[in-house]
């Protein structure tokens, strides 16, 4: 049998479950999730293998109108992401109270096979399910709907049999053993910015970036040394928190993670720096690699 590649783009609105099912459909924790809209800003990449087939997921930002050079730089990772789809899944959570004509829009414009997947059907009942099936199907006409629950990784397996059709004949794009498109520092940093999504609440996640400026892998430890970057001072003083409780919090939590995650003991020591409104500003933007 010839063997299959190519590119899956798992897109939708934010918090639509689309980093869950990433996770699931790779089998590994490759996006952070969190409660909170707009987790995730980059495009990530999970590469799954098999003897036949090499199937490479992209997890995207929620799509949105932007409002700033941050947000305009997340949704040219998910145009990007659309142009080279070999196969698109439209996550869409079945209560979904949100326009998205925006989504559909961008959908109608691809020759790629789309799959609509309803997602949280653990949270709806029977009839709800079946009227939402028969509304994407006359809505946008797509190649297949799944109704899903990705959380509890139900549905899943059918999504992968139908992806494994679905792909070109193609060699593998990457090397068999490889997992991502990222390296080290970057999951490092995400796993950084999660603790701090889960801890702080309103503007604080979303104005805050995460740099790892070191890592260094000894005999028996890895030293790691990250920035978190805000926009204003006050920021800063509620991310450090009274007498150093909060940062030593997101610390803690995210050197527990960052040991499972590469199997080793970490020292991990992290600073907060200031940049005004960074999120505006293409020359740092470009620094943090959002723009090309």
């Amino acid at each position: 049998m010839s063997h299959k590649a190519g590119f899956v783009s798992i897109i939708g609105k934010p918090n639509a479950g689309k980093s869950t099912l990433m996770n699931a459909l790779v089998g590994e924790k490759m996006s952070i999730i969190t409660p909170k809209a707009q987790t995730t800003r980059h495009r990530i990449m999970g590469i799954v293998n098999d003897d036949d087939h090499q199937i490479i997921f992209s997890d995207t930002p929620g799509v949105i109108k932007p409002n700033y050079s941050l947000q305009e730089s997340m949704m040219n990772f998910v145009q990007g992401s659309l142009i080279d789809a070999d196969v698109i899944l439209f996550v869409t959570d079945i209560h979904e109270k949100f326009d998205e004509s925006d989504v559909i829009e961008r959908l109608q414009k691809t020759s790629s096979p789309v799959a609509v997947l309803i997602n949280k059907i653990d949270k709806s009942s029977e009839e709800e399910v079946r009227s939402k099936i028969a509304f994407w199907q006359e809505k946008l006409n797509p190649d297949a709907v799944f109704a899903i629950s990705a959380l509890l990784n139900h549905g899943v397996a059918g999504i992968m049999e139908y992806i494994k059709e679905k792909l070109p004949i193609h060699p593998p794009y990457y090397e068999k053993d490889e997992l991502t498109d990222k390296s080290m520092r970057f999951f490092v940093s995400e796993m950084i910015r999660e603790k701090i999504f889960k801890l702080y609440d309103k503007e604080i996640p979303y104005s805050t970036e995460v740099i790892v400026t070191s890592y260094k892998e000894e005999a028996n430890i890895t030293r790691i040394a990250a920035e978190i970057i805000v926009e204003r001072d006050s920021q800063k003083n509620i991310l450090i928190g009274k007498a150093g409780a909060m940062i030593k919090k997101v610390g803690t939590y995210a050197r527990q993670d960052i040991e499972e995650f590469i199997d080793g003991k970490v020292f991990l020591e992290l600073f907060v720096k200031v940049i005004p409104d960074w999120r505006r500003k293409k020359n740092y933007l470009k620094k943090f690699g959002y723009d090309d």
